[in-house]
């Protein structure tokens, strides 16, 4: 993606180029000298009123996401690399939160077969500990 591109992801959202917030700070881990002198972290922010889409998605991901989303690498030596690894984890943030949520299973009753086999269980325990019982009581 270049700099002046809208960021878009595969559910139909898109994300305004200018409403990209990005900030960098020096990253931890390896890389000597070079990751002590270059700022190679990156962070992306956005909020989530400047995403365009369709009304059900923009509606879901405000329901599932915070106001303002934000997004950190630096895992790579690279800034670029890094920019890149925010901006594939924001698209794939997005594209999950805009998905329906999976309907809820129905809960089924137990076979009468099954219930039958219960009870059945049941009584023969209940046969076996009566037996062993002695008479005094």
């Amino acid at each position: 993606m270049k700099p002046d591109e809208d960021l878009r992801t595969s559910s139909g959202l898109v994300v305004p180029s200018n409403e990209l917030n990005w900030s960098f700070a020096r990253s931890s881990g390896a890389g000597g000298q070079h990751i002590n002198k270059t700022s190679s972290k990156a962070t992306l922010a956005v909020e989530t009123d400047a995403i365009t889409g369709s009304e059900i998605l923009l509606r879901r991901i405000k329901t599932k996401l915070p106001k303002t989303v934000r997004v950190t690498s630096q895992t790579s030596r690279s800034q670029w690399r890094n920019r890149q690894l925010c901006l594939s984890q924001l698209t794939e943030m997005l594209d999950d939160a805009a998905k329906p949520a999976s309907p809820q299973r129905r809960k089924s009753k137990p076979t009468r077969g099954s219930i039958e086999r219960r009870l059945e269980g049941k009584r023969h325990a209940s046969k076996k500990k009566e037996s062993r019982r002695s008479d005094d009581w």
